[in-house]
């Protein structure tokens, strides 16, 4: 998929009043008590733009979660961060599993140090399929695909697309080797 970069000034950075909704709601996402844990899912419907049947180990790190889509059956475990931008949205596939520590970030800044004084940061999209597994901190950069049936290497350092049912590692990561694919009519069974 092709991400195009789009870049913000330092006059375009949200409003305040985005941000500070933003942050009364994760701030009461990583806060709640044992005993008011049935709210987890309507603010999780709250600070994402799509988010059922989901869950996600507190705490968490957002940045313009209304451009964040969960699909079903995504698991986000603890410490993770997702960043995403206007024109940069974020989709996770259904199934998908992600472990502690992973950052997701479509933001950038430009090399060239003059251009990157007219800009406050620049932003790619970034698409992971479905049945994805990204260890834990691994870091997904801006502009890229992870195809469905993925593993992404704990620590890897993801700078580029990734192709369906392979494993990937490193820093970049890189295929380390194939995976076999799944029986897409049975796959899902035990986890409808």
């Amino acid at each position: 998929m092709n991400h195009d970069l789009v870049c913000f000034p330092f006059s375009d950075l949200g409003s305040e009043t985005h941000w500070q909704r933003e942050g009364e709601l994760l701030h009461r996402f990583n806060h709640l008590p044992p005993e008011a844990q049935h709210e987890r899912p309507e603010l999780l419907k709250a600070l994402f733009a799509q988010a059922d049947e989901v869950i996600i180990s507190p705490p968490l790190a957002i940045a313009r979660g209304h451009l964040i889509t969960l699909s079903r059956k995504v698991f986000i475990n603890y410490n993770a961060q997702i960043a995403a931008a206007p024109g940069a949205p974020i989709t996770i596939g259904h199934h998908t599993i992600i472990a502690p520590n992973v950052q997701i970030q479509t933001g950038t800044h430009p090399v060239d140090p003059t251009e990157r004084q007219k800009w406050a940061y620049c932003a790619k999209g970034i698409t992971i399929g479905n049945n994805v597994w990204i260890g834990a901190g691994a870091i997904i950069c801006g502009g890229v695909t992870i195809g469905d049936h993925s593993v992404i290497g704990a620590g890897s350092v993801v700078t580029r697309d990734v192709p369906s049912c392979v494993l990937v590692g490193g820093n970049p990561a890189h295929v380390i080797r194939e995976l076999t694919p799944p029986d897409e009519s049975t796959l899902y069974a035990l986890n409808p």
